[in-house]
This record gives structure tokens, sequence and C-alpha cells, in this order.
């Protein structure tokens, strides 16, 4: 779905549902970033409208997309989400695409040091609070200051910037766990 003009980044950042998602589209509109970090796709709505707004705001400049998801390993008390072969199949449209399977904290540990510095990096709530706070530590090596961190505190509730303090503060978290 891409929106142009003054109309369309009215709508996404004022009417748009869920409402929860509109901080994600005044940063974009705001800051269009080059690279992009999700945790947690969940059934893409959202990455397929962030990468189409992305993408006409970079006006041809090609948008480097990781995103990483439990797929195929959801269990039924999991948000609904899509395979990974969905996921390629509709995503690779939009951006450079990399997608890695698993959970937060351990697909990290396998490409972190692939990855590089991300420009924006959204964190979802759909994953397990455990694995979450084991991938501060990782999500801290992927970011410059100039870098935006969006997290999602809880499934449905508005997006919510972590600033530099506060990722430090759960990235420190996570090494003195591994530490005790």
């Amino acid at each position: 779905m891409a929106l142009s003009g003054w109309f369309g980044s009215l709508w996404l950042t004022r009417f748009s549902r869920p409402a929860g998602e509109r901080p994600i589209w005044q940063h974009l509109l705001r800051t269009p970033p080059k690279r992009i970090l999700e945790i947690g796709l969940g059934t893409l709505a959202r990455t397929e409208r962030m990468l189409s707004l992305v993408g006409a705001a970079t006006a041809g400049t090609p948008i480097q997309y990781v995103g990483i998801d439990r797929f195929e390993s959801r269990t039924p008390a999991d948000p609904p989400g899509v395979t990974l072969k969905q996921a390629h199949r509709r995503l690779t449209t939009l951006a450079k695409v990399q997608l890695v399977p698993g959970n937060a904290d351990s697909a990290l540990a396998r490409v972190s040091n692939h990855l590089g510095v991300f420009d924006l990096v959204l964190v979802s709530a759909d994953d397990e609070p455990k694995h979450l706070e084991r991938s501060w530590f990782f999500v801290q090596r992927l970011v410059r200051p100039t870098s935006t961190i969006l997290v999602e505190p809880s499934l449905g509730r508005s997006w919510e910037p972590l600033h530099a303090a506060g990722l430090d503060a759960l990235a420190s978290r996570t090494v003195q766990r591994r530490a005790a």
C-alpha cells in the first residue's frame, strides 16, 4: 500500500490502524532508513507497508532489510505469523531481504557479526520476553548513536523509542546474568 503526498502522510500518522504503529510511520516519514532490522515479523502487514513507504521515500536507493522471526516454529499460543517461504516471496520485491529464522536471541547470536549497523531497529512484542532479554547485548552491537530503536512494549500497545541509556541498561543486565 503506497500512500504519497500530504494526504497519505496525514492518514498514516493520524488515522491508520492499528493506532499503535503510528510512531513507526511518523519516524519513517521524518527519517527514511536505508538499513532496517525487524525482530518479530508477525503477519507481514506492517513490514510490507513499511518497506513500501521507505521505498517510495528513498526513490530507488536499495533498502536493506533483515527480518528475524520464528516462522514455522511458532506455537499455537503465539501470535499469527507467516512461513519463511511466504515472507521471502512477499518481501523480495520491496527490498534486499535477508530473513533469519529462530528466536531473537539465538538468531542474533548466529548472525550479528555479519549484519553490520542498522538505521532502524524494530523489536516486536510477539517474541517471548526471555528471548528478548537475552538479545539486547547483540542489538547494542548493531546500532550507532544515530540509529533509532522502536520497541513494542506489549502486543497492541504503541511503539516507543528505546534510547541509548535504556539499551545500555538492558544489555548490561544480559551480560550480568551470563556472568552469574
